[in-house]
């Protein structure tokens, strides 16, 4: 299966240590915890509404890798929250961290959620069929491992990207604080 993240390219694009900052999926000292999506719409979802940018003028300033990794054919284990939790912001990490510790002490290794950035069918490609089209919409899944990083193989698909102002329409913005 080949998944992508945005980086920034200063920093290698999985984290090799416990270390890491807690995300939705993993506390303090839990890592590595690697975060993908299933499409590129969700990585740049993600980190749109991570840097809770929504101004289309604010696109121009963002320079990010895009990673393609290839993680293997291992199945994830699907997570079972309610959508409020699954797509809520910081508030709801807890209940999620919570949920990812229970299956983790199951033996699951590797988790798959809806992406909690993307809107309901946000993760729209293109097809060709005279010309480009829109092609079918898609909801957006996120899959997380937690596993040494040496096993998996990443390419940069893109070295120096920024998000159309498009995809800003397919975020699931954090509510107004």
């Amino acid at each position: 299966m080949i998944v992508f993240r945005q980086t920034d390219a200063r920093y290698p694009f999985l984290w090799e240590s416990a270390n890491q900052p807690a995300g939705r999926w993993h506390s303090d000292g839990e890592g590595p915890a690697h975060y993908f999506a299933d499409t590129p719409a969700g990585a740049w979802a993600e980190f749109l509404r991570h840097e809770e940018i929504t101004d289309p003028d604010d696109l121009h300033t963002i320079r990010r890798q895009i990673w393609a990794v290839d993680v293997g054919d291992e199945p994830a284990t699907p997570v079972q929250l309610r959508i409020a939790d699954l797509t809520g912001g910081p508030e709801t990490y807890a209940r999620c961290q919570q949920e990812a510790h229970r299956l983790r002490k199951r033996g699951a290794r590797r988790l798959v959620a809806p992406s909690a950035a993307l809107v309901p069918g946000g993760a729209q490609g293109t097809i060709v069929r005279n010309g480009p089209r829109p092609a079918p919409s898609r909801d957006g899944n996120v899959i997380v491992l937690f596993e040494a990083p040496h096993t998996l193989v990443g390419w940069v698909v893109a070295d120096v990207a920024q998000p159309s102002a498009e995809m800003l329409g397919h975020v699931r913005h954090y509510p107004p604080r």
